[in-house]
């Protein structure tokens, strides 16, 4: 039985619905009412105020404190970033490629953002070995285990795969990162593709560094994202990415030195993403209100529903069936994936596509109708069907 408050209500919160049947949460987040409110206000606090700089860092450090709920860990181990970029680039400008210590781990989980950024560090000195896929959505441990080694300085995984929705098991996560603490090396957890959809305990699973957005799961939106930085990690990290949010006293406005802060905004840089700050604090809200458990239990249940749907009407589903290796998002093979997409569009059944598939996103909005919108329009399809 589902944890989620009644799901018609959930629903009546997002204006899309029930014309939509959106399955393109892995892209962008249904808009809900209140965040729409939320810029309309931002729009209302510039007419009113001109500008609230005072107010506008306050809403900062509510976002942060929010981001620190998600994850329940402290808030001075949250950065407020402008995107999961952000907080890649000002993590790897931490380090110093050129001595011994120079190996970067990747999977090929990763979106390409995440793992250009770490082979842009090869002009530095640094090493980038990956880790294959070795099953249908499936990265085996023994490949990082081979891989990882006292060179290591950085593992970077994907949480879930943007391209098929196979997810990284919680105890795989926790041994790659014992065996890359046993040899001195930290861990990078890009949950992009998960957070919001599922609770995350980044403790439990030992991970040094969690980054992503705001703009999918979460319901905020584009230009903002986060990074968790682990306390006793985070002044052993000196970035070269900086600017005057990062400092220990934003308001000095010291132009004679850089002085970080001692907390995980020494990570941030300019001025926050003050727009994209208003939309992303009513987006949490909502995500929080509900509370994640309930969330990832809703998820969990109704990807399940929609792949027994999908078997039984013989719709071939790529992305791995165990629940444990299954984030939020089902992958559908396909012959002519836009084409397929715009055709799906045509029914009002929104969905994305990488590689070759067709992407079905599910939140906590998605319900047992949607999935019957998105079987019956892919069986009008067939021919597009991989």
């Amino acid at each position: 039985m589902s944890l989620l408050p009644d799901l018609k209500a959930v629903r009546a919160q997002f204006a899309s619905l029930p014309e939509l049947a959106y399955f393109s949460s892995g892209s962008y987040g249904l808009l809900a009412d209140s965040v729409r409110e939320a810029f309309n206000r931002y729009l209302d606090d510039r007419v009113a105020k001109g500008a609230d700089w005072g107010g506008w860092v306050d809403r900062l450090e509510l976002v942060r404190a929010q981001m620190a709920r998600v994850f329940a860990v402290d808030a001075d181990e949250i950065a407020i970033t402008g995107s999961a970029s952000a907080g890649i680039n000002a993590i790897a400008s931490a380090f110093d490629f050129s001595g011994g210590r120079n190996r970067i781990v990747l999977s090929n989980f990763e979106f390409p953002t995440g793992a250009q950024i770490w082979h842009a560090q090869e002009q530095a000195g640094a090493e980038v070995v990956h880790v294959p896929e070795t099953g249908q959505g499936i990265v085996d441990i023994e490949g990082f285990r081979a891989a990882i080694d006292e060179s290591t300085a950085i593992v970077a995984l994907s949480h879930v795969c943007y391209r098929h929705g196979g997810r990284l098991p919680d105890e795989d996560i926790r041994e790659i990162c014992r065996i890359a603490h046993a040899v001195g090396a930290i861990v990078l957890l890009d949950c992009y593709q998960s957070v919001g959809s599922q609770p995350i305990d980044v403790r439990a699973l030992g991970v040094d560094l969690a980054v992503g957005g705001m703009l999918k799961y979460l319901l905020g939106t584009a230009g903002i994202g986060f990074l968790y930085v682990r306390r006793e990690l985070i002044e052993t990290l000196s970035p070269r990415n900086s600017g005057w949010f990062a400092q220990v006293d934003p308001g000095a406005m010291d132009i004679f030195a850089n002085r970080p802060s001692p907390t995980a905004r020494r990570f941030e840089g300019g001025t926050p993403p003050v727009p994209s700050l208003y939309g992303t604090q009513a987006g949490l809200d909502i995500v929080l209100d509900i509370g994640l458990d309930a969330i990832g239990e809703h998820v969990r249940t109704i990807t399940r529903h929609a792949m027994n749907r999908l078997a039984a009407e013989q719709i071939a589903v790529f992305t791995p069936a165990d629940d444990d290796r299954r984030g939020p998002l089902l992958a559908i093979p396909s012959r002519d994936d836009g084409a397929l997409v715009a055709a799906l569009a045509e029914d009002k059944v929104i969905t994305s596509s990488r590689d070759g598939k067709i992407r079905a996103g599910f939140h906590f909005y998605n319900d047992e109708e949607d999935v019957e919108r998105l079987v019956s329009a892919l069986s009008k399809r067939r021919a597009l069907l991989g």
